[in-house]
């Protein structure tokens, strides 16, 4: 006597209408988006322009890797070394500064330009590589990601 239970190894059919439903849902609203039909999230430096916020803090920086791991942030004016995280920390800054250097490596462009970060007048920070014309808004992502690149304004007098 076989007691074997035999499974049909299809997909219900229901569940295969609502995969298709949301797939054409999914692509009707990309596409409303790139035609203009509905409006893109908002660029922060198209906002901040649009509304007239100014700088109210710039520091130009330059950020090395060292052979040991740490990351050293210098001021690119005095050259002071503004702070130094060590191997293993600051992943959010590190993530960051690695995303902004794939761009500079592939335009071909070396470490000695110095990146801009702006502490705008609504408390916004971004970090700018006017080299590539790339940049990275710090705001959004935690109080502790943010402080960190908050923390090298504190000691710029500008």
């Amino acid at each position: 006597m076989n007691h074997a239970v035999q499974h049909d190894p299809t997909v219900p059919r229901g569940a295969l209408i609502g995969a298709a439903i949301l797939l054409m849902f999914v692509i009707t609203l990309t596409g409303a988006v790139r035609f203009g039909i509905i409006p893109r999230a908002a660029d922060p430096s198209v906002t901040r322009a649009a509304a007239h916020v100014m700088p109210a803090q710039e520091r130009s920086l330059r950020f090395i890797d060292r052979a040991d791991g740490a990351v050293v942030v210098s001021d690119a004016n005095s050259g002071e070394t503004v702070t130094v995280i060590p191997f293993g920390q600051g992943g959010f800054l590190r993530a960051t500064m690695r995303r902004m250097a794939k761009v500079r490596i592939a335009a071909g462009i070396g470490k000695e330009p110095p990146f801009t970060l702006t502490r705008w007048e609504n408390g916004a920070l971004s970090l700018k590589d006017p080299a590539t014309g790339r940049d990275a808004e710090i705001y959004g992502f935690g109080p502790d990601h943010t402080k960190i690149f908050a923390d090298m304004l504190e000691t710029s007098k500008s």
